[in-house]
């Protein structure tokens, strides 16, 4: 009998959980400073990028803001229960989990980004370029970055015009946002992110379902790499 092992959450994960705890058990709220970054490296004992990648998860789900110059911030009151909630069991998530999550989406949006270079109007393909030009904007907050890939995806699965690809998305919001969170790099970092993105608006603009189910393929196996990497290294 194969048992499979148990998983070690990283440092990361650790960071990114007692935040939350601590923003939930102490009632912190919306708008409250959080301690500055020396601070939070002493507190916590961790190195600076790992609370970085803490914090920068943190900010994709709006439980923290991050404001260059003045520090960090508890995030908006009005999602705080759901980020909290969401964050504790992005936590529990193993990569293996993620891995399957990915293979699902993959199916999905693989054959989302054919059926859109079939069907795109030219209004649906200008509404998909004007979202890759300001993934482009390297100033751009980590959570804005995420905010508007998810987009992408999900207005290539609105154009390909099932309603079971979007409600299936829609129920699997949580674990995608999880996994965007853990394997998108940062907008300056995310060059063969966007150059992917291109290649798959490309094929939706030209009408050639098979060049954008490639690009799309290839997005995808991206993803499951960097998931991987991740894998390996906690």
């Amino acid at each position: 009998m194969q048992l499979e092992a148990i998983r070690r959450p990283s440092t990361v994960d650790l960071v990114v959980d007692r935040i939350t705890r601590v923003i939930k058990e102490r009632g912190l709220q919306a708008g409250e400073r959080l301690p500055g970054e020396h601070e939070l490296v002493d507190q916590l004992q961790v190195s600076r990028p790992v609370l970085r990648e803490a914090l920068a998860r943190l900010q994709s789900v709006g439980l923290v803001q991050i404001q260059r110059g003045r520090g960090t911030f508890v995030g908006d009151g009005t999602s705080l229960a759901n980020c909290v909630r969401l964050l504790q069991s992005a936590v529990t998530i193993s990569p293996q989990e993620l891995r399957s999550y990915v293979e699902l989406r993959s199916a999905i949006e693989v054959q989302a980004a054919r059926q859109a270079a079939e069907r795109a109007t030219e209004e649906e393909i200008a509404e998909l370029a004007a979202d890759l030009k300001r993934l482009d904007d390297d100033t751009l907050s980590y959570a804005e970055a995420l905010e508007i890939d998810f987009r992408f995806h999900r207005r290539l699965i609105e154009i390909a015009g099932n309603p079971l690809m979007r409600n299936l998305m829609e129920v699997t919001y949580e674990f995608m946002l999880t996994q965007m969170a853990r394997t998108t790099p940062s907008p300056a970092d995310n060059q063969l992110g966007r150059r992917l993105h291109r290649a798959i608006l490309k094929g939706v603009r030209e009408h050639d379902p098979d060049a954008a189910e490639r690009a799309m393929r290839q997005h995808m196996q991206a993803v499951l790499e960097r998931l991987s990497n991740e894998g390996a290294a906690s």
